[in-house]
């Protein structure tokens, strides 16, 4: 598998030099000489000064045999251009990009431009924590129609079988988090007191699927 990284900072080459590790081939491209110095000296993959959407500079990193491009640049502009230029140019199947403003990354991931915005994560990962009634998700799909979320079990359900977690058609338990292990959901499986159940559902539910959860937790 070829793939480019344009942007050379901490997640950029972080990324480079494990998909290098893993045997990939790897093209870096950033604007600043300085920042292949990020690499690991046993990086073997080629290394790109200039502009990540530069039409040539892509071509020599390689991108008409790329299997993937992904955008970690600094900024939101820049990876976004990249990432279009690298889809709509170039028909790069794989395309990832690098947002910082969540509202920009759903227009994008809208679009079937995969995005990661660190921002929104952080604060919905932050929020779960501060207050157990917040339901963030761990994934949601392009569309935004599912997410996939984690949720403390509540006590009252400690000891039943999987089929007690009633979402009422909204969703599905579809794993279980006990211990620091994850293990696909069974209808036998025994709930115990301190389980996250990761829970499918559907956006437009996830609201419902909160109030329901903490409900149950207050009856405890």
């Amino acid at each position: 598998m070829h793939v480019i990284v344009v942007g050379c900072g901490r997640v950029g080459s972080g990324l480079a030099a494990d998909l290098d590790q893993r045997g990939h081939s790897v093209s870096v491209v950033d604007r600043t000489p300085e920042a292949f110095r990020r690499l690991p000296p046993s990086f073997t993959g080629s290394t790109h000064p200039g502009v990540g959407f530069d039409r040539d500079l892509l071509v020599a990193a390689g991108i008409e045999r790329a299997d993937g491009v992904v955008a970690v640049t600094s900024g939101d502009n820049s990876n976004i251009v990249v990432a279009r230029v690298a889809r709509e140019a170039f028909e790069v199947e794989r395309v990832v990009a690098r947002i910082y403003d969540p509202a920009r990354a759903r227009i994008y991931e809208r679009l079937g431009i995969p995005t990661v915005a660190t921002s929104r994560w952080t604060i919905d990962q932050v929020l779960r924590h501060v207050d157990p009634r917040e339901l963030a998700a761990d994934w949601t799909d392009p569309t935004g129609s599912v997410s996939l979320v984690g949720v403390p079990l509540p006590r009252r359900l400690a000891g039943t079988d999987a089929t007690a977690l009633d979402l009422h058609g909204r969703g599905d338990l579809v794993a279980v988090t006990r211990e620091g292990r994850t293990r696909r959901c069974a209808p036998d499986l025994v709930l115990q007191e301190g389980d996250v159940v990761h829970l499918l559902v559907d956006d437009e539910h996830l609201g419902a699927v909160t109030a329901d959860l903490t409900d149950l937790g207050e009856e405890s």
